[in-house]
């Protein structure tokens, strides 16, 4: 791999890693859009890719605010693990028969609708 790609993919990871510390999210709504518009991934693609950094940056994430910061409530965290397990089986198959364009649009209007809540809300 080249290294400006590299250098390109580090900081993709490290506005997501910051996006993932200061608000909780950063897979989603970070790497997902910037690997497909910089590098031209497929929507499933982009989307696996970034489930697979997410694993090591939600770890690290709810490490550092519930053993640093203290704001972790574990139980709750674990009442909400087990239906979204459900929800990314379902979810998953259902990306998977969809076109991909209706992935992209749909993504892009869940993320319009909650910026809109965010700024009216």
């Amino acid at each position: 791999m080249e290294s400006r790609r590299i250098i390109g993919l580090a900081a993709v990871g490290t506005l997501a890693g910051a996006f993932s510390g200061l608000f909780g999210v950063g897979g989603g709504t970070v790497i997902v859009p910037m690997l497909i518009a910089l590098y031209h991934y497929g929507d499933r693609l982009a989307t696996g890719t970034s489930l697979a950094a997410i694993i090591v940056i939600a770890l690290l994430a709810a490490a550092m605010q519930g053993g640093i910061y203290g704001n972790v409530d574990v139980g709750t965290g674990l009442i909400l693990a087990g239906p979204a397990i459900v929800g990314v089986i379902g979810g998953t198959a259902i990306q998977q028969r969809i076109p991909e364009k209706s992935v992209s649009l749909i993504f892009a209007v869940l993320l319009i609708g909650v910026a809109i809540e965010m700024v009216v809300g």
